[in-house]
């Protein structure tokens, strides 16, 4: 069964912090919250489904600096910031950084149940991208140098006969690979296989 999302709330303003944490509850959404980016940092799981709402101005680690410390970890999990006082720079910078949006405090109800799902279906979208990439990586993991060397060729165009020449072995030698290859990335067909090989370079490409 598939995790709940969690909606974390880090405000170091109790009262603030209570009224969007009411306000999710109210929408029948698990919620978690917290009184500083620290504490949040402590207690996150990044394997669990969510999105994260936090003041951009707080003791300590600012919200800002809570987003940008979470890319720095390698963590996607998407940023609702808000503030009683809002500057354009900040907010641009803020945007630049990778949150979804940016909203003035006290929050209107539906502008944050807005801002939840979009934030929510964003990270169900980059948890199902890179599922797919694993998946993808794990198979092509599994294929050896001279592997990738036939499927290289193969994927371009080049016939067994020709990739054999090309590589100075037998084309029984490239037929054994080419079926070893169909079989571990699990390809029925060559078009498939094109279609793979061009989606695990891309991947590659991607950041």
């Amino acid at each position: 069964m598939d995790a709940v999302p969690i909606v974390y709330v880090v405000d170091d303003e109790e009262d603030a912090r209570e009224s969007v944490r009411a306000l999710v509850a109210s929408m029948s959404m698990k919620c978690q919250g917290y009184a500083s980016a620290e504490e949040f940092l402590e207690a996150f799981d990044p394997s669990l489904p969510g999105c994260l709402v936090a003041d951009m101005r707080m003791v300590g680690m600012s919200g800002l600096q809570l987003q940008e410390e979470l890319a720095r970890r390698g963590h996607a999990l998407p940023v609702i910031l808000v503030s009683g006082f809002i500057e354009v720079p900040h907010a641009v910078d803020a945007m630049k950084a990778g949150a979804r949006t940016v909203l003035k405090k006290p929050c209107r109800g539906q502008d944050i149940w807005d801002a939840i799902q979009d934030a929510l279906k964003q990270d169900a979208d980059n948890r199902r991208s890179k599922a797919r990439r694993d998946e993808v990586e794990g198979r092509f993991n599994h294929l050896t140098p001279p592997e990738r060397e036939v499927l290289e060729l193969i994927v371009s165009g080049k016939s067994n006969k020709a990739t054999a020449q090309e590589l100075a072995v037998s084309v029984r030698t490239v037929e054994d690979r080419r079926r070893s290859i169909m079989r571990k990335l699990e390809a029925d067909s060559f078009a498939q296989l094109v279609k793979l090989a061009v989606e695990e370079q891309q991947m590659a490409e991607s950041p």
